[in-house]
């Protein structure tokens, strides 16, 4: 697993709260950049960064429950799918997918979550 990316902004990539960790709002950046190759390759990096910050706390993708995708075009919603469901395998957490004007660093696709790691 990668080196967790550093935040671009004033903000906590993760933070733990009681049994909860928050992780803010992942892009598909790589080596400081937007990864080339469109909806499916920002999306599976966002994914990737997703799992290395929770990684950093000792969880894992498992243990997420709720997601909010947010994206660029609304048309790239079959995209986004796949992509995510390649990464969390059967794991099924509760999710939104919102479509907004503009993310940071021109990305596509940006990925929010929260996991249980309590008992």
């Amino acid at each position: 697993m990668s080196e967790p990316a550093k935040p671009v902004g004033p903000y906590t990539p993760v933070v733990r709260a009681g049994d909860w960790l928050v992780v803010s709002g992942q892009v598909g950046m790589h080596d400081g950049k937007i990864v080339s190759g469109g909806m499916a390759a920002e999306m599976t990096q966002a994914m990737r960064n997703l799992e290395s910050q929770l990684a950093t706390q000792g969880a894992r993708l498992d243990q997420v429950v709720k997601t909010t995708v947010f994206l660029r075009h609304m048309s790239d919603y079959g995209r986004m799918n796949e992509a995510y469901t390649a990464t969390l395998g059967d794991h099924r957490p509760a999710r939104s997918a919102i479509g907004v004007a503009e993310l940071p660093l021109g990305a596509l696709v940006e990925v929010e979550a929260w996991a249980w790691v309590g008992g």
